[in-house]
């Protein structure tokens, strides 16, 4: 069950918010194998000046329309299977939400299962 958080600089309709929560849902579905029931996101609005990223890091030009897609999820992935998850979710952001692939960035934080608590202070993986 992960959690994602995906932060923008404010602005972006509600629509394509909802557009950009579906897309990064089904590809994390479709490329990380996670149930579709499990859907935990934080959609974060700033403005410039609580938003800061550096245009041009890493000699890839980005833009306003900026975002990070940061996911926090059970370890035990390949590099090969988050390689595909990353130009997945570009690509499928750039075709359906029109975001530029230079300005998707992408995070993932593995955790063991003990890190989690879905409610009640329940723990249900530490045995």
């Amino acid at each position: 069950m992960p959690l994602t958080r995906i932060v923008t600089l404010e602005g972006r309709s509600s629509e394509a918010k909802a557009r950009i929560k579906e897309v990064v849902s089904q590809t994390i579905v479709d490329k990380l194998q996670v149930p579709e029931n499990d859907r935990f996101f934080i959609i974060e609005e700033h403005n410039r000046e609580n938003f800061n990223f550096d245009p041009n890091c890493l000699d890839i030009e980005r833009s306003d329309g900026f975002l990070i897609v940061q996911i926090i999820l059970n370890v035990g992935r390949s590099s090969e299977v988050k390689k595909e998850f990353y130009a997945a979710l570009a690509e499928q952001l750039h075709q359906q939400c029109d975001i530029r692939t230079e300005d998707i960035f992408i995070n993932l934080i593995e955790v063991t299962k003990d890190n989690w608590s879905y409610g009640n202070g329940i723990a249900p993986f530490i045995v």
